[in-house]
Order: C-alpha cells, then sequence, then structure tokens
C-alpha cells in the first residue's frame, strides 16, 4: 500500500517527530513550513524535504496537512491555508491538540477537505525524546468518519495504538491528562521542596524518592490504581494524619491546602479499595476538612 504522502505546518516538537518518524517508515513528507524558516529548513533538511515560507504553498502537493503549532494558533493557520487555496476537496488536515476537537481546523470543511485531530497520549521534552516516546503510545482520534481509518493507518505504522473520542469529551480527556502528566510534576515539585525543608537538595530529595514513585507505578501497572493505594489514608489512620497536618501549616497555606485536597480525594480511593470503613473515612474527611473529629 502506498504511503501517505504528508506536510508538516509547523517544525516544532511534535511536527519534527511526526516527519521523522513517518519519513522513516515509508512516508513522503512534501513540505514543512513553520512561523521560524530556519527551524523548517532545518527540519526539511533532515527528511529531505522542500521548506516553504508560506504554509499553504508546503500543503498543496500533501494527502494530510498536519499543522502541528501551538494550540492558540492552529484556527488561524488552518484559515490561513484554506483562505489561500491550499486545501482541496478530499484533503486531510490534521491538529495534534489534546484540548480542541477537529472544529478548530477552520475552513477546511468548507473547502470540501477532512478535518481531524490526532492526539499523542504522551509528554516530550524535546525531539528526540518525542521520537522515543511516540511508538508504542495511545492516540485520541476524533474528526470526519472519511479521515479516520487514515489516521488510525499512521497511528499502526507509528506501533502506536488508537482510540475514538467524541468531539464534546476532547476539554474533559485533555484535562484528565493533564492531571496524571502536567500534575504529577508539580507534586513531585512540591514533594521535593518539602525535603529541602530539613536539609536535602532537591536533587538529593528526587533521588531519595525516586524508587518510591516507580515502585507505586510499578504497583498501579499491575493490580491498577485502586489496589495500589497504600499508606495512612488506606489504613484509616488518623493520628499520622493528625501529625502531617501541623507540619505542612508551618511550611504555607498552599502546601497544606493542596494535601488536605489530595487526602479528601485519597479517601474515596480507600473506600473503593474496602480498606477503610465509612465512619473512618468520616474521620479522616473531618481532618482535611479542617474540623475536629
Amino acid at each position: 500500500m502506498t504511503a501517505f504522502k504528508i506536510a508538516i505546518i509547523g517544525a516544532g516538537k511534535v511536527g519534527s517527530a511526526l516527519a521523522i518518524l513517518l519519513s522513516e517508515r515509508g512516508y513522503k513528507v512534501s513540505g514543512v513550513a513553520s512561523k521560524s524558516f530556519d527551524s523548517a529548513v532545518k527540519l526539511a533538511s533532515r527528511v529531505e524535504a522542500p521548506a516553504f515560507e508560506k504554509p499553504e504553498e508546503a500543503a498543496q502537493n500533501a494527502d494530510i496537512v498536519f499543522i502541528t503549532t501551538p494550540d492558540r494558533e492552529i484556527e488561524n493557520v488552518s484559515r490561513h491555508i484554506t483562505g489561500r487555496g491550499g486545501i482541496a476537496p478530499g484533503r486531510i488536515v490534521a491538529h495534534t491538540s489534546g484540548a480542541h476537537s477537529s472544529d478548530f481546523l477552520a475552513g477546511v470543511r468548507e473547502k470540501g477537505g477532512l478535518a481531524v485531530s490526532i492526539h499523542p497520549l504522551q509528554s516530550f521534552a524535546d525531539v528526540e525524546a518525542a521520537m522515543g516516546n511516540l511508538p508504542g503510545s495511545y492516540f485520541a482520534l476524533e474528526g470526519d468518519p472519511e479521515a479516520l481509518p487514515a489516521a488510525e493507518r499512521m497511528v499502526s505504522d507509528l506501533k502506536g495504538r488508537s482510540f475514538y473520542i467524541d468531539a464534546r469529551d476532547k476539554a474533559l480527556y485533555h484535562a484528565a491528562a493533564c492531571i496524571a502528566s502536567n500534575y504529577l510534576v508539580s507534586i513531585m515539585h512540591l514533594s521535593t521542596g518539602l525535603y529541602e525543608k530539613f536539609g536535602l537538595s532537591r536533587e538529593e530529595a528526587y533521588r531519595a524518592l525516586l524508587p518510591l514513585i516507580q515502585g507505586t507505578i510499578s504497583n498501579i501497572e499491575k493490580v491498577g490504581p485502586v489496589q495500589a493505594l497504600t499508606g495512612p489514608v488506606a489504613r484509616g489512620d488518623s493520628s499520622t494524619i493528625e501529625g502531617h497536618l501541623p507540619s505542612l501549616a508551618g511550611v504555607g497555606s498552599e502546601e497544606e491546602s493542596l494535601y488536605r485536597t489530595l487526602g479528601s480525594y485519597t479517601v474515596r480511593v480507600a473506600l473503593e479499595k474496602g480498606s477503610i470503613s465509612s465512619e473512618q473515612a468520616e474521620s479522616l474527611l473531618k481532618l482535611f476538612g479542617g474540623l475536629s473529629s
């Protein structure tokens, strides 16, 4: 089966990784454009493709046009390309945003094109990391039914797995991904910062906590997030929580508030696990809510 010709509009981390990986898998990159022409030239030279200053020119010879710009620019870039003849009837236009639906591809359907969102459920620190992380990742697909088979085929060629999502669910889907990835980073920043309070550097704290984190992830992988829950909330150990709260209050109100919020949610998980009684849950919730039990 002949591979698609693809154009990349936005030579950042995701766009570059997609271009390079798909090129290695037999896809022809027919054009690259980016806000920075130097970035377009750099990526184009790596995948042996022409670089264009105008995105509509990069899009013209492609079967599938990837708009891999920052989310805030997708709509305007799509409108720019379609308004200048870059999209022919039947051409597929894809963006890689997790937060926005294919409706953000302004003007595509009006010109007879097909719109689809293809979001890799993954975190990318740089281009090389993105290339390493994409294979094996899940991709959320949403958009015109006629475009989905091509999107699914590309994901398969990237050695990924795909699932379908409705446009109305994109915001909730992306919020959940942010919690799992971005907020995990924030929690680690909070935790290592607390260790600084008694003399460890953040680097030392990270090294000390890393085996615990890896063990927790391993447990989640083996038995799921509910059964993997351990610790004082899972045991209904109110006295330990009572010891935590003054220490956190001494650090700052934001840290204490976050601990209370996470603790309250964790009570729900412990109840689902069946490791605490309803009476223990009520006692813990009173503690986390700042009420005396």
